[in-house]
């Protein structure tokens, strides 16, 4: 425990508490709180303000301007309950924390009385720290399936806390629509009771006019008494009526101020979060969606705050039946139903939002599609005149001057979009008022002025999605629009990998209410390498390690081997060295080969990089010192520094001598598959550091039988096998000839890697369009001879030949073009 309870109240242990729970903490997660506290805020004043401080010091933004002058009178608030707690503290044994206290209280208003913002936020800091490692523990004992130990019940979350207060509202709702009840009750007697006077007066008068004999003398007396108390019970009624008017528009004004406290939060805590994880969801974030959960909650805020205007414009109505207007007391009515109907548009407004995203990287003449849904739609009865949603293609410069003027001119767009408009509709089992756009088509785009050295994949467009309806039978009519995501206009395939590092730094960067669509121009390493990790884990399965991603720093910063840096996560990574600069003596950027890299794990190794079975982000002498104590046959997979989306093998071959191979890309991949091709490599044994390759990369191999059957076009369809000319192989054991000790000038030629000298010997491998694919066909005999014999088809296909006019061919002399190949393939 940090404290005994000896000189506290209950309220300041409550059981609920945030503090109580903390004090159950231990070990690592007790000190930890401990270290939060200190002379800038005691220990001691946390615990014996405890509920003090958990009451006040939770719903507010320190960031606010509106939240300043409040902040100040808090921390006034807060030294002054800590004086009068001290002076409460009159026991011997609570002497030296009577003191603690007076000396804390002097130093808060010292120290933070020009600077209140200051000390607040410390608190809420503490108070965070503790949040965090309580749940921390809750969740670890839930996850067990264990019981909380007693003290630590889980802390409400946002979904219970908002459920409370909604259950708040619609009681506080129901009382004001009884109270308005009985205030009508009570104008209807006062009317009676009035009526009844008016006749006494009238009655009066009459007898004014007859004679004065005893008997009118006496029916006068007795009129009179009677209209005196009519007029006593009528003065009554009319201090009755007021305090119920006063005590309603109080009441009213009490329910709308917690109306918007309520709504802030659902549409601009909850709901913006929703959006900022829909848009993390475009770098490959996990996007559990809560929008059906906000939609119940904006129902209901729609919900009560019709209820509530229509008790207000009840109210206004009463009043105006018998008008009682008390002196120097001001009616808030009117100011409450433009308060309460400011707080519905904003509600209808917000809540027009974009469920499924239009795709990020557009390709002009490309099919797309997006949904618009309308949360409160069903609740204020928007179907019943389905309102018609229309898109259009914006600039950023469109889109700014959209927020601020809070309308487009007409007819004003950038590009044109096939099948733009359609009608919302209500689905009755999901209670959602929404419309799919399935077949839209961007056919032209306007662009702007480039400037320097700004691309078209640089340019960002937004859809904009527009609407207007009416709800209460056409008592409120409202237009709304809501913009896209940025989108990055294409026209051409090769454009993408640009067009995806301007979305991506868009996605993973951008500001909560920022300007269109702007973002930083520099970022800590440490989020780079965030945004990096989630876009990798989701497109190939498995995180990136510490490893690899401070090898994408080092490539990324452009250091060397030699450079030592400790720590890149503060380094700024820019915008130009992201994916604007060449890589040091290569022709493309750092994004362009994270990019491509991606790509190919993406669709050729995902398998084997989830097992671990790549490596990959290693530098090539680091692959040569890791594998240079192996024993021979042990390989590595790396992917290519040189060549983009290129992977390459690294191996051991005699005398501890390692050897890089020719990387393979997609195209050879699309040919023969990564784990075929080592199993076709018999020089490579064993998977670093010692795990035997058929245990890594077995369960990939492509099964093969000898009875290979004939294809549905009568051909028998061959196995091409992987070869690296020098280091043996198959070819022998499946009845093909010699292979020559190098590859041929006719087939694929060795690119040595251009950034580095090379002190490893690189090695062409050969497949289809290398020295000795061999073919095989139904029974196993090699077709057409011991030798290999290429159909000219398959020759054309996979081999590149010399051009004509560089070595012209001479057929003079051969009988058949089988006799030619013969001629052309002795060295």
């Amino acid at each position: 425990m940090l404290f005994g309870c000896s000189g506290c109240s209950n309220t300041d242990c409550n059981p609920m508490s945030l503090w109580t729970k903390a004090q159950q903490l231990q070990g690592d997660a007790l000190q930890q709180v401990r270290a939060v506290y200190g002379e800038h805020f005691p220990i001691e004043v946390r615990h014996f303000l405890a509920a003090w401080i958990e009451e006040k010091m939770w719903d507010l933004d320190p960031e606010n301007p509106q939240h300043e002058q409040y902040v100040a009178g808090l921390i006034a608030s807060l030294i002054q309950e800590l004086e009068a707690k001290a002076n409460t503290m009159t026991t011997e044994d609570l002497f030296l924390t009577k003191l603690k206290l007076i000396e804390a209280a002097n130093m808060f208003r010292q120290r933070y009385s020009h600077n209140p913002l200051s000390l607040f936020r410390i608190i809420r800091h503490c108070l965070n720290t503790e949040m965090k490692l309580v749940r921390q523990v809750e969740n670890v004992a839930l996850g067990r399936g264990g019981i909380v130990a007693p003290g630590l019940s889980l802390i409400p979350d946002s979904n219970a806390e908002i459920a409370q207060q909604l259950d708040y509202l619609r009681r506080r709702t129901q009382e004001t629509g009884e109270d308005l009840r009985k205030m009508e009750q009570e104008q209807e007697s006062f009317a009676l009771q009035y009526h009844e006077c008016t006749k006494l007066n009238a009655h009066l008068q009459h007898l004014q006019t007859q004679p004065q004999n005893q008997q009118n003398v006496e029916l006068e007396k007795k009129l009179r008494r009677q209209k005196e108390m009519l007029e006593q019970m009528l003065n009554q009624k009319v201090a009755g009526l007021v305090q119920l008017r006063l005590t309603l528009a109080d009441k009213l004004k009490d329910t709308i101020t917690h109306l918007n406290t309520l709504q802030s939060r659902v549409l601009d805590d909850e709901l913006i979060r929703w959006k900022r994880e829909q848009q993390l969801q475009g770098n490959g974030a996990q996007f559990n969606s809560n929008l059906d959960t906000i939609q119940e909650w904006c129902e209901s805020l729609a919900e009560i705050i019709w209820l509530n205007r229509q008790q207000i414009k009840e109210a206004e109505r009463l009043k105006q039946k018998i008008g009682l207007e008390p002196t120097g007391i001001t009616d808030i009515l009117p100011g409450l139903n433009n308060q309460i109907t400011q707080l519905l548009s904003s509600l209808v407004t917000s809540t027009f939002i974009i469920e499924k995203q239009p795709p990020q990287v557009m390709k002009t003449n490309t099919r797309f599609s997006s949904t618009v849904r309308l949360l409160v739609g069903g609740k204020l009865n928007v179907h019943m005149t389905p309102p018609q949603v229309k898109v259009t293609i914006i600039s950023e410069a469109q889109a700014n001057a959209l927020l601020k003027n809070d309308k487009m001119a007409k007819g004003e767009a950038s590009g044109e979009i096939l099948n733009n408009t359609g009608t919302m509709e209500y689905h009755q089992a999901t209670r959602q008022l929404s419309v799919s756009f399935r077949n839209m088509q961007l056919k032209k785009i306007k662009r702007a002025e480039k400037k320097g050295t700004e691309s078209v994949m640089d340019e960002k467009f937004s859809l904009l999605f527009q609407s207007q309806f009416s709800v209460g039978g056409g008592e409120l009519v409202f237009q709304v629009w809501t913009l896209s995501l940025p989108v990055v206009v294409i026209v051409h395939g090769n454009q993408e990998p640009h067009a995806w590092a301007t979305v991506t730094w868009d996605n993973a960067f951008a500001e909560p209410g920022r300007i269109p669509f702007a973002v930083p121009d520099k970022v800590a390493w440490l989020q780079v390498a965030d945004a990096l990790n989630m876009k990798f884990k989701a497109a190939t399965g498995r995180l990136l390690t510490d490893e690899n991603l401070r090898f994408l720093a080092e490539k990324a910063f452009r250091s060397n081997s030699q450079q030592q840096v400790g720590d890149y996560s503060t380094m700024m990574l820019s915008w130009s060295q992201f994916c604007k600069e060449p890589l040091p003596e290569r022709n493309f950027t750092f994004w362009e080969w994270f990019y491509a890299v991606m790509k190919l794990t993406r669709e050729h190794l995902r398998g084997p990089w989830i097992d671990g079975a790549i490596m990959g982000f290693v530098r090539k002498k680091q692959a040569e010192e890791l594998l240079s104590t192996c024993a021979n046959g042990t390989f590595l997979l790396r992917f290519s520094d040189s060549e983009l989306g290129g992977v390459t093998i690294a191996w051991v071959g005699d005398q501890t001598e390692v050897f890089m191979l020719q990387p393979f890309t997609s195209k050879d991949f699309a040919i023969r598959s990564l784990a075929d091709r080592i199993s076709d490599l018999q020089h490579l044994a064993a998977l670093f550091p010692d795990i035997p390759k058929e245990q890594a990369f077995g369960k990939y191999y492509t099964p093969f039988t000898e009875n290979q059957p004939t294809t549905s076009n009568g051909y028998v369809k061959p196995l091409l096998v992987t070869h690296v000319p020098g280091w043996g192989g198959p070819a022998a054991s499946l009845g093909g000839g010699s292979y020559p000790p190098t590859p041929q000038h006719m087939y694929q030629p060795q690119s040595p890697d251009p950034s580095v000298t090379r002190d490893t010997p690189s090695v062409a491998s050969a497949v289809s369009d290398s020295v000795s694919s061999c073919y095989h066909g139904a029974g196993g005999v090699g077709i057409g001879g011991t030798e290999m014999d290429y159909s000219y088809v398959e020759l054309m296909g996979n081999v590149e030949l010399p051009a004509l006019d560089e070595d012209p061919i001479d057929l003079n002399g051969f009988s058949s073009f089988s006799d030619f190949m013969q001629s052309y393939k002795q060295p």
